[in-house]
């Protein structure tokens, strides 16, 4: 693949007390011809995670850079009740259209007492064309178990014909590095007949390997092939050194569950100076008229905001 930048779409400008920084984790809907909207993980003074949603005027694409119409003054998706999965913070990792409701798979963040944090799995729900938002429960659905001692964790999710596929991240430790608890992480696969109730095959489809951490997985079809684009980096210093920090690889699958690593046709790369000059992660793509398009973060997780590529060649 090859990809041309387009350029930064947003941050946020600290006047909503819930959203002062970070636009992590873009997901976007088509709500028009010519509008979208983009769901982001932004974070008050306290660094607690809320669901953000703006909304894009992409009328000039690919020929402009889609600017910002409106942002909801209040989050898609708030914290969850004291004591629940999701009561430190809610982040967007998917959606999923069904005949009559709207899914957003999210990621729920609870902060325990040993190593830092814990991740899970929820989902909320709209019937309403995304309008309004609800919790399917207060519990998770994927949470730690027999199979996920550590942490499961932001899910890709498509359903095909009647079944539910879901490529999520698999936290496979804890290690204390550097005087801090680090996780390391790869992708695993799991299938369910309604979206909620999961079966976790322990299927591990994307290996990070040794020394590497791949993140929330993207993936996409094009003919008869599955195709995945994540964010992957070292385990150790990714925080203080750019040849450690988040960039994007890439595979391919011809059946969504073996798949092959080729992290050097992924086509895109950090820029050498500004705002994704030091790291790139967590994407998503999304087709647009004959266009295929790709947002995903920069620099600080997400803290400098969430930009735009165009793909101009497959191979």
């Amino acid at each position: 693949m090859k990809w041309e930048k387009l350029g930064l779409i947003w941050t946020p400008a600290g006047d909503l007390p819930w959203a002062q920084t970070h636009a992590t984790l873009p997901a976007a809907q088509a709500i028009d011809w010519h509008r979208w909207w983009v769901y982001v993980g932004s974070r008050d003074a306290n660094g607690k995670t809320r669901v953000a949603r703006v909304t894009l005027d992409t009328e000039g694409l690919p020929q402009q850079l889609p600017t910002v119409s409106h942002v909801d003054p209040e989050p898609v998706l708030s914290l969850g009740e004291p004591g629940t999965f999701d009561d430190s913070g809610v982040m967007p990792s998917w959606l999923v259209s069904t005949e009559d409701e709207l899914r957003l798979y999210y990621v729920g963040w609870n902060v325990i007492g040993t190593v830092p944090y814990r991740l899970s799995i929820g989902v909320a729900v709209s019937k309403d064309g995304g309008q309004t938002f609800k919790r399917y429960s207060q519990g998770p659905l994927v949470n730690l178990n027999t199979r996920e001692p550590f942490f499961a964790t932001s899910p890709c999710v498509h359903r095909e014909g009647d079944i539910w596929r879901m490529w999520y991240v698999s936290c496979t430790g804890w290690k204390f590095i550097n005087n801090c608890w680090e996780p390391a992480y790869h992708v695993k696969y799991a299938e369910s007949a309604d979206g909620f109730d999961w079966n976790l095959t322990g299927i591990s489809c994307v290996d990070a390997g040794e020394g590497t951490a791949i993140a929330r997985p993207c993936v996409f079809r094009t003919e008869n092939r599955y195709r995945m684009i994540y964010p992957l980096r070292a385990t150790v210093d990714y925080r203080t050194k750019k040849e450690g920090a988040y960039r994007l690889g890439y595979a391919e699958s011809g059946d969504g569950v073996r798949w092959e690593r080729m992290d050097d046709r992924v086509g895109i790369e950090r820029s050498e100076s500004g705002w994704d000059s030091e790291m790139m992660a967590y994407c998503w793509v999304q087709q647009h008229a004959s266009e295929t398009y790709l947002l995903y973060n920069g620099n600080g997780f997400g803290r400098s905001g969430f930009g735009i590529a165009r793909l101009t060649a497959w191979e």
